[in-house]
This record gives structure tokens, C-alpha cells and sequence, in this order.
């Protein structure tokens, strides 16, 4: 989602790819590719590519037992490439990178006119042996939507983990694994070294590259940065909560926001309160997808999505606080369908047992319950639900200097956006604290993962062109700014 409609600059990157013969079969290195498209979602068009896969082991450490097969596309440059090309990885953790490159390929619109992007989706995702977790329906899920005690939510996971466990070993999914894989893809494209764009958990994932590979990687930016000593999910709850104060602020700050919805906080307030209470009645309202006529009954977990993810960009945040005022005022349809819209919008994006092999092997054993969450808009709830899904899923290996920052003079290139409500900009700044030859941006008005924001696709390129973050002139990005806050579900007054 994003201030101007990605789609006529997606169709744009992709027709030079046309025209060059991208429809053609071609190699690269080792590896035969075929043509594909690489199929957009809501606003993001579709990108013509090369598709192929790569056989690795399930486990490096018996090389002749299971393999699996990595999906990996190719997007050529339209001109003469560097040696050198740009991975694109993916965020969730569970999300695969074909599928995602779409959404940001505006961003990369610049980069790739010298550059080819190769595109990994990490093992457990995509269509690299995805390890999807499936309700009693068989749709992609987190947990019993029934039922979101911790028990249930233990239940789902042993569930999903003896369906798994029939063809693979989710100890072999983590983050080193999956930058193992990597190198292995860099080799056999016959590249010596590698640029790196990691988006939210894809920061880790290129952090831990730079570490183990630093000889083969050339520059790397961090888009939304997951430091390497954050616990992930450890502070959902309060970052949610801090960019929902800025949005509310921003809302009592416009005079015709404040008049359309005089305390967004207080709305909050009594929405939870009115939620927490039993013998809520069913709700009718409008599928937004289908049109299809529901009913629910409103809940935490509505109010939840919504807020969480309506929080990523700035254009959903700015409705947040009319959301909020009609709930409280006893409209909720607005809230269900918004809520259903969001989900729906996950759809096969992020696979959850991949999502728990990274998690309960890096993160759960340092998940502490903060009593300070009780208060906020997610509560403990969501440590305790991974807590007790990891309880019951098979932990890998994690390198005793995991937690270690990436030091040494790898040019790095740090991206935040100001009201990113999952990695604060504070983040940026731990990440790149031991980099001398590090930079961090901060885009004004802006959510998570901003790269295709004003001209910070510019900025980007040239970062890859010159690996110098700090001879970027950033003037630019002073011209951007926050959306005005809405008065209505329609948006802002003119």
C-alpha cells in the first residue's frame, strides 16, 4: 500500500525484461532457468523472471540423506550486468521471496538497470519444501481460530508438526541454515560476491550472511532492521503500541481529525473494554473481497489485526483512529471487514512451521513475559503463544555468537520508517553502531519497509553502485511526509 499506485512502475521494471529476451530460457553460472512470472498481489503488479532449482541437503551435516529443492528466480538486468548481483530476502520469518519481490520491486527499479536480482525463497517458505501449518479447513494458519488459549495454540502446533515431520526435519530451518543455502545459490551462479536487501527478519538473515560469508559479500542494506541481539516478538506489544501513540498524537494535532475523533485513546480504551465483555452479539458486515454477507462476533483478535497491521503503512494508519470511533460508538462492521480483509490479504504469504523453526530455535528460550505488556494493545498474549508452541517444537542449532553484531567494514546501508510500529528506528541505529562504514535513514512519515518511498529507490541504487553510504546525499527524502490523518473511511479532507 503505498501514496501512489505501484503498478504502473512495476509494469514499467518489468518491460525492458521483455524486451531483452527474459521470455527466453537462459543460464546463469551452473543453473538452467526457464521463464516465469513471478505473480503480484493487491496493488503490485506481476514481474517476469527466470525460475530454477537448486537440490541442497536438509541436513549439511549428512550430505547423502534428504534433499530438498530450493525455488529461486532470476531477474535480469536490462542492460550489460555487473558480476556482482543483489539477493533480495524476505521478511515474516515465513515469507518467501518470489512472492514478496513484487510488492517492492519500485524499489528496485533503479538498482536493476545495472544489476541482476536473484531471488531465494529460504527453505520452509515458498516453494522451497514450504512448511505450512494447515487448520481443520486446510487453510494457511497460526492457530485454532477457535480458541486462542496457550493449550490450543500447543495443540495446533503438535498438529501441525506431525503432519511435517512426514517429510521433513523442522530442525533444519533456521536462519543458518537458510544463509548456508545462500552461498550455495551464490556459487552456483557463478557470482564471487554478492550485494544483499534484507527487509524486516531479512535483515537478520542478511546480517548473519555478512558475518559468516564477509569474503563474498560486497554490500548489504537493512530495510527495517532487526538488530541481531532483538529477540524477535520480544517487544511486539510495546513498538505496537509507541507508533499508536504517534498516530493517535498526529490525530488530536489535526484540527479536523481531532473534531472527527476528539481521543483516539479513549476510543481504544473503551473498544477493549466493550470486547472483554461476554455475550457479545453476532455482527453482520460485507466480506470486502467478496461482497459475500458474514457474521461475527467481534473479539480481541479483531481488534488485534486490525491495529497491528493497518499499522504498517502509512496510508491504512492514518484511518486508525476513525476505525477506532466507529467501534466505539457500536459500529464494529467497519472493524470485521477490515480485520478479515487483513488476514485474507496473509493468505499462503507466511508459512508458520518455518515461522517456528526460526523462533523457537533463536528467540523462544530468551522470550521473557513483560508485565509492562498487560497493558497494551497485544498484551503477554503473544509471548505466551509462542512460548507454548515452541514448547512442543523441535529446536535446531543456534551458533553460540548468534547474538554477536555484524562489525568490520562491510558498507552497510540502514533504512527505517519513522512510524515503523515492529522495528523502530532505534533498531537502525544498534545495527549499525560497530560499522564505520555504515548509515542510517530515517524516512519521515513513513511505516515498515519503505523502499519504495520517495527517492529512496534512488538512494538505493546508488548505495549498490558505489557501496558508499555515506557519500549518499539524502537531501532528498526531506521533502517527504506524513500522510494527513483521516476523518473518515474514505481518507482526509481535501
Amino acid at each position: 500500500m503505498h501514496r501512489l499506485s505501484p503498478i504502473p512502475l512495476a509494469l514499467a521494471a518489468a518491460l525492458p525484461f521483455l524486451a531483452s529476451g527474459t521470455l527466453m530460457a537462459r543460464p546463469l553460472g551452473t543453473l538452467q532457468f526457464e521463464p516465469c512470472t513471478l505473480a503480484g498481489s493487491g496493488a503490485a503488479g506481476p514481474v517476469e523472471a527466470q525460475c530454477t532449482t537448486l537440490s541442497v541437503p536438509e541436513n549439511r551435516a549428512e550430505p547423502e540423506g534428504r534433499k530438498i529443492e530450493l525455488a529461486i528466480a532470476w531477474v535480469p538486468t536490462e542492460s550489460e550486468a555487473e558480476p556482482d548481483p543483489i539477493f533480495m530476502l524476505a521478511g515474516g520469518p515465513g515469507q518467501g521471496a518470489r512472492a514478496s519481490f513484487p510488492a517492492v520491486a519500485p524499489g528496485f527499479r533503479d538498482v536493476m538497470r545495472t544489476r541482476n536480482v536473484i531471488l531465494v525463497d529460504q527453505r520452509g517458505t515458498g516453494a522451497s519444501n514450504p512448511l505450512a501449518c494447515r487448520d481443520t479447513e486446510g487453510n494457511n494458519a497460526f492457530s485454532d481460530a477457535a480458541d486462542d488459549s496457550p493449550d490450543a495454540a500447543a495443540r495446533f502446533a503438535q498438529g501441525c508438526l506431525a503432519e511435517l515431520s512426514k517429510t521433513s526435519d523442522v530442525r533444519h530451518y533456521t536462519t543458518t541454515d537458510a544463509v548456508a543455502d545462500l552461498d550455495a545459490v551464490r556459487e552456483a551462479i557463478g557470482a564471487e560476491r554478492i550485494n544483499l536487501y534484507g527487509g524486516s527478519y531479512g535483515t537478520r538473515v542478511a546480517q548473519q550472511y555478512a558475518k559468516t560469508f564477509p569474503q563474498h559479500t560486497r554490500a548489504v542494506v537493512i530495510d527495517s532492521v532487526a538488530p541481531m541481539d532483538l529477540v524477535l516478538g520480544s517487544e511486539h506489544a510495546r513498538n505496537l503500541d509507541a507508533a499508536l501513540d504517534a498516530q493517535f498524537a498526529r490525530c488530536s494535532a489535526d484540527p479536523a481529525c481531532a473534531k472527527a475523533v476528539p481521543d483516539a485513546r479513549a476510543a481504544l480504551a473503551q473498544v477493549r473494554d466493550a470486547l472483554s465483555q461476554p455475550g457479545l452479539a453476532p455482527v453482520a458486515y460485507r466480506d470486502p473481497t467478496t461482497g459475500e454477507r458474514r457474521e461475527e462476533v467481534p473479539s480481541m483478535g479483531h481488534l488485534t489485526i486490525a491495529l497491528r497491521l493497518y499499522s504498517y503503512s502509512p496510508l491504512t494508519a492514518t484511518l486508525l483512529p476513525v476505525v477506532l470511533k466507529q467501534a466505539a460508538d457500536g459500529d464494529y462492521a467497519p472493524l470485521l471487514a477490515q480485520s478479515r480483509f487483513l488476514m485474507g490479504s496473509l493468505g499462503e504469504s507466511i508459512m508458520h512451521g518455518m515461522q517456528l523453526s526460526v523462533m523457537c530455535t533463536e528467540d523462544a528460550d530468551e522470550m521473557q513475559p513483560d508485565p509492562a505488556d498487560a497493558g497494551t494493545v497485544m498484551g503477554a498474549e503473544f509471548v505466551a503463544f509462542t512460548q507454548a508452541q515452541c514448547a512442543v517444537w523441535p529446536r535446531g542449532q543456534r551458533p553460540a555468537d548468534f547474538r554477536a553484531p555484524l562489525t568490520g567494514d562491510v558498507p552497510v546501508l540502514a533504512i527505517s520508517g519513522e512510524f515503523d510500529p515492529v522495528t523502530p528506528s532505534r533498531y537502525g541505529d544498534a545495527a549499525i553502531a560497530q560499522l564505520p562504514n555504515a548509515r542510517h535513514l530515517v524516512l519521515k512519515g513513513q511505516g515498515h519497509t519503505p523502499i519504495n518511498e520517495g527517492c529512496m529507490p534512488k538512494l538505493f541504487a546508488q548505495f549498490i553502485e558505489t557501496a558508499d553510504a555515506k557519500a549518499l546525499d539524502a537531501a532528498c527524502l526531506d521533502r517527504l511526509a506524513p500522510l494527513p490523518p483521516g476523518t473518515g473511511l474514505h481518507g482526509w479532507e481535501p
